[in-house]
């Protein structure tokens, strides 16, 4: 009898902490399901985090999904150097600096995973990000007017831009030299198909995140592959983006265009696109105007169909987690 009571508050303990365990775990599983998955946003070319118009963006996120939590990819905490940062600059090194960042952030990395947002040439980096780390790894990436399969010209400066100018000029005649690879960012998405062993031998970026080299990374295809979307927007009246079709990775020399179905690099699968598509996660859009002239329309529907709450059943992370 004496044990007996003296067992009693030892199986109340046990029962209290089991219930109080099961009522936590409920909870949790219950607002993991209610909230947002955090979004990252990289911006493009000639812009900052900071900038008011990325801003706004970022609080358009909040507002089509309520609780969001918004991280703007920064590569400095000034914004005069970020936007320096989308000119010059190691874009290996970039990319390993924001998985770095990412990574050791204490909301997104305890993320179950990440939405992702890239606007003009952050939507490659943020591509490369997949590839090279994916730690938190993305669910759904959503690129605007980016140069996924390279440029063949560069962007023209304003007047009073003498960053952007002292860049261009350095980038014409100069794209394949080893200073250039190294410092220039367009220049590490140039891809000319006129001169495509150049290309091979000297890009720094592009030509290595599109595996087009002979020796493969599987990881990169892996990453891809496990994706839930990748959604891929082309300006219908895009004439800053030479050629704008280089948001849908096709290729064009000339005249001639070749979509990315008819390519080798899907039809052997280089990077994951054919196992993508085949589950209906690559996605083809279009909107209107002019390159980065975005509506909140547009906006809206994006982050409505591909942002949200987090879905434990998902395959895309489950493939994720196999990696």
């Amino acid at each position: 009898m004496h044990s007996l009571r003296r067992a009693l508050p030892l199986l109340a303990s046990i029962t209290q902490f089991l219930s109080g365990t099961a009522i936590a775990t409920a909870t949790a599983a219950e607002d993991n399901g209610d909230t947002p998955l955090p979004v990252v946003i990289w911006h493009g070319l000639g812009d900052t985090y900071a900038a008011e118009g990325i801003q706004q963006v970022g609080q358009l996120v909040e507002d089509v999904n309520p609780g969001t939590f918004v991280y703007f990819i920064r590569l400095d905490d000034s914004a005069s150097n970020d936007r320096r940062a989308t000119f010059y600059g190691n874009v290996t090194e970039q990319i390993a600096q924001v998985c770095a960042a990412l990574a050791a952030h204490p909301i997104l990395s305890t993320a179950p995973a990440i939405d992702a947002v890239g606007f003009s040439q952050g939507g490659q980096f943020l591509r490369g990000y997949v590839e090279r780390c994916n730690a938190p790894p993305v669910r759904n990436l959503v690129t605007f007017g980016s140069q996924h399969n390279g440029i063949v010209d560069y962007r023209t400066c304003e007047s009073r831009d003498w960053l952007c100018r002292g860049a261009m000029a350095l980038l014409h005649g100069n794209t394949w030299t080893s200073f250039v690879q190294s410092r220039l960012v367009p220049a590490q998405y140039f891809r000319d198909p006129a001169d495509l062993d150049s290309y091979l031998e000297h890009s720094n970026f592009l030509a290595d995140i599109n595996n087009e080299r002979p020796l493969k990374n599987e990881t990169y295809a892996r990453n891809i592959a496990a994706l839930e979307n990748l959604v891929l927007y082309v300006f219908e009246s895009d004439t800053t983006v030479v050629p704008k079709e280089t948001g849908w990775f096709e290729d064009v020399d000339g005249d001639e265009i070749t979509p990315l179905r008819a390519r080798k690099m899907y039809q052997e699968d280089w990077i994951g696109l054919r196992a993508l598509d085949r589950k209906g996660g690559l996605k083809f859009k279009t909107a209107p105007g002019g390159h980065m002239q975005l509506s909140d329309e547009v906006l809206t529907k994006a982050f409505k169909e591909f942002f949200g709450p987090y879905e434990p059943s998902s395959g895309a992370f489950d493939a994720v987690g196999e990696l």
